[in-house]
């Protein structure tokens, strides 16, 4: 008896009555393919028994949609957020996920958009990048069985999970880092308080708190915008050695004023960000700051989602660990 011929692609298509070229995007989860003919496609592709070299176990009980805030994918932050899009693709494709990635305005998140997504990308998951969790996304998802994680993001009552950096320990390690160089007069400049936001004020305070003799100090964006805080720096308003920011950008954007050859600042003032953007290894001098492992982050998150989709229940809160990059603006006190 001959051998069974083994499924390929054009059995796919013929059965379907569509291009073979169609049914090579689905099975690799390429965008422009309707997430009808994507689930036709992969269920078609089950019953024949094909073996896919992009995905292993393709299901169609894999949809996720990810949302990022259009504000940030656009911005400074747009390099921090491509990084974790990347690493979601990654793991969607290995997972055999099928992940729409959506730009949503971050000002008009609403558990109705929200909603909306999901049903216009047939999903049955959610990645909220960026974007944090409130009562009533976490209520809905409970009660219709969405799971949902944030992407950079926490949840300190922990009703949704979520993956983010290891901020805490990560100011913590930043704020050492001067502290170790000698300073002790620090100043941390921080933004609005989101929770991953508030663990790196944390981190930082700890740092503090754990050296004799150190003093520190707290500036919010709400207070200072970064302009007029380094103008206070440059007039001596704070009597500070070294500052801590609380990401690259408004480090960077400080950068030639603290050490233009007008500036009145001693010349081991220091300074170290958070995240490591593209824009720090730029800088000159190249900023001192804290590696982020972004792409680590999107491919934890889709992880995270696969196994509550595949039941798990249990609200998990995953931190990627962070480093240290010299980089040649932290100077000896």
């Amino acid at each position: 008896m001959a051998p069974t011929r083994r499924a390929n692609q054009a059995d796919i298509a013929e059965r379907l009555g569509v291009s073979v070229s169609t049914v090579s995007r689905a099975l690799a989860n390429e965008i422009g393919i309707s997430p009808a003919v994507r689930r036709d496609v992969q269920r078609m592709a089950r019953t024949l028994g094909y073996k896919s070299k992009h995905a292993v176990g393709i299901t169609a009980d894999k949809r996720a949609v990810a949302l990022v805030p259009l504000g940030s994918a656009t911005s400074g932050l747009s390099g921090f957020y491509f990084g974790i899009l990347e690493g979601m693709k990654t793991a969607a494709a290995d997972a055999g996920m099928l992940l729409d990635v959506r730009l949503v305005n971050e000002s008009a998140v609403t558990l109705d958009l929200i909603k909306r997504q999901i049903a216009q990308a047939d999903a049955n998951g959610v990645l909220l990048a960026g974007i944090d969790a409130w009562d009533g996304l976490a209520a809905w998802c409970a009660e219709a069985n969405v799971p949902v994680v944030l992407v950079n993001g926490s949840d300190p009552q922990m009703r949704v999970s979520s993956v983010a950096p290891a901020n805490f320990y990560g100011a913590f390690l930043a704020t050492r880092r001067l502290l170790d160089a000698g300073h002790r007069r620090i100043l941390h400049y921080t933004h609005q308080y989101r929770p991953t936001i508030l663990q790196r004020q944390r981190g930082f305070e700890a740092a503090i708190a754990a050296t004799p003799g150190a003093v520190g100090s707290i500036i919010n964006t709400a207070e200072r915008a970064t302009a007029d805080l380094l103008a206070d720096i440059l007039a001596g308003k704070h009597d500070v050695t070294a500052l801590f920011s609380w990401n690259d950008i408004a480090a960077v954007e400080m950068l030639e004023g603290l050490y233009g050859s007008d500036s009145s600042l001693p010349a081991n003032f220091s300074i170290i960000g958070f995240d490591d953007l593209p824009i720090a290894g730029m800088a000159t001098p190249r900023l001192s700051t804290v590696r982020v492992d972004r792409e680590a982050i999107g491919r934890g998150a889709v992880r995270l989602l696969a196994q509550h989709m595949e039941g798990e229940r249990a609200v998990q809160q995953l931190e990627v660990g962070v480093s240290i990059v010299a980089g040649e603006t932290v100077f000896p006190a």
